[in-house]
């Protein structure tokens, strides 16, 4: 596993008057700069230092999104009302409710 494998993003905060690097398997982490590369720059430093000390603890460190396999099922409860009304819809389409429910993800 590499550092690089990570997802990381930079923002705008609008309350700190600066760029924010994130990155998203270390969610509680964030890193402040006046520029968007001085973020992630920063980010991908504070996340470098985080799996270090993970580590020489013996602690798990948090595999890469990217790197993780997803078999596309995952279960979703709605409520009764909300089932129907996508049913019905999907049947009006023509389409499975899985196919409706799919493309309602996506946009």
């Amino acid at each position: 596993m590499t550092l690089d494998h990570y997802t990381y993003r930079v923002t705008w905060s609008h309350e700190d008057g600066e760029h924010v690097g994130l990155c998203a398997e270390f969610p509680s982490l964030s890193w402040l700069a006046a520029t968007p590369e001085a973020a992630l720059f920063g980010i991908r430093q504070l996340v470098a230092e985080v799996v270090a000390d993970l580590q020489a603890s013996g602690e798990p460190v948090p595999e890469a999104f990217a790197e993780k396999h997803y078999s596309g099922e995952f279960r979703v409860r709605i409520p009764p009302e909300v089932h129907r009304a996508l049913a019905i819809e999907a049947a009006e389409q023509g389409v499975s409710l899985n196919r409706l429910a799919s493309a309602k993800l996506a946009a």
